[in-house]
């Protein structure tokens, strides 16, 4: 055993301890001090944990901090531990992993591996939480484990109490995002930028959701309403049809690049598109932009039907 006032002469002298050494005292001092009066830019003081082993493999575990007290039965037990981990130790290709563990319900379980290509917090399922505070937030961030629930400026799941978002684990691999306020005066849940500012919401109210594109005047020019739409509608072909994937579903619907020559706006992507890979890289369309078409060659006709309807008066009378 090495005795507390014995450590400088030990460091001092650049010892090499070949047995197992405890550094033993009384009080509530510092066991072991580590000084460097070197003034360089260089690291220092150092510590080193080094194993020299002649027959190294993977997965040896390498080296272990531990913290260890009494229980109140007067056992001895290992609160936590840092463990370093030789994943990989084939030259040129070494792998490493440090495990920190700490005691729960009795039992030792992982808090945190940083891992060569990931870092994994409550690995094997243990049922901890992660929660990041902020400033003004005491759940910035927080992993609600026991529950599968991933939670944004909130500790529970969004409800009519409890506002923020949240995502929550349902069944069919699904993660369900709950955006949620405690108010029922109309309120934006989500908004939707680009290099150009917001470009889009959805809000809230009441008992509605909407679901909103950019539309304010002052962000357009060239505004005309005197044009034809009664003959690109024509050109429209609204069809029935099942999708290869839902053989027994027939749905109403358009095929995306016959609608992207009449109203471009309405289509995401090119047809016959595909990635790097040569996969298919699928048209969408979203349908809510032909409402304007519609409703102007609904005027056009109820226009047409007014002027009929005049001559028939006139012809009557």
């Amino acid at each position: 055993m090495t005795r507390a006032s014995d450590t400088a002469r030990l460091i001092g002298a650049g010892a090499t301890i070949n047995d197992g050494t405890t550094i033993t005292v009384d009080d509530n001092s510092d066991n072991l001090t580590l000084t460097s009066t070197d003034a360089d830019a260089s690291a220092g003081p150092n510590l080193r944990f080094y194993r020299n082993s002649a027959s190294p493999a993977d997965n040896d575990l390498t080296g272990v901090i531990s913290f260890d007290g009494r229980n109140d039965n007067s056992q001895d037990f290992t609160l936590g531990e840092i463990q370093a981990y030789m994943n990989d130790a084939s030259d040129g290709t070494e792998d490493s992993s440090i495990t920190h563990t700490v005691m729960n319900g009795g039992s030792a379980n992982n808090a945190m591996q940083f891992n060569p290509t990931e870092t994994v917090f409550n690995e094997s399922s243990v049922d901890r939480d992660f929660r990041v505070e902020g400033n003004g937030k005491e759940n910035l961030l927080k992993v609600d484990a026991g529950n599968d629930f991933l939670l944004i400026g909130t500790s529970s799941l969004p409800s009519a109490s409890v506002g923020g978002a949240g995502f929550e684990s349902a069944g069919d691999n699904r993660m369900i995002l709950n955006l949620g306020c405690t108010t029922t005066s109309s309120r934006n849940v989500a908004v939707f930028r680009n290099s150009n500012n917001g470009v889009g919401s959805i809000n809230v109210s009441g008992t509605t959701t909407g679901f909103n594109t950019s539309s304010d005047y002052r962000l357009k020019e060239n505004v005309v309403t005197d044009w034809d739409a009664t003959t690109r509608l024509k050109q429209l072909k609204p069809s029935r049809f099942n999708f290869k994937t839902d053989k027994d579903t027939t749905v109403d619907g358009f095929l995306a690049h016959e609608v992207q020559s009449i109203v471009p706006v309405a289509i995401n992507g090119e047809k016959d598109a595909v990635d790097k890979d040569g996969k298919p890289e699928y048209q969408g369309i979203d349908q809510s932009k032909l409402v304007p078409l519609l409703t102007k060659a609904l005027q056009e006709a109820l226009a047409r039907i007014d002027t009929l309807e005049a001559e028939v008066t006139k012809l009557k009378g």
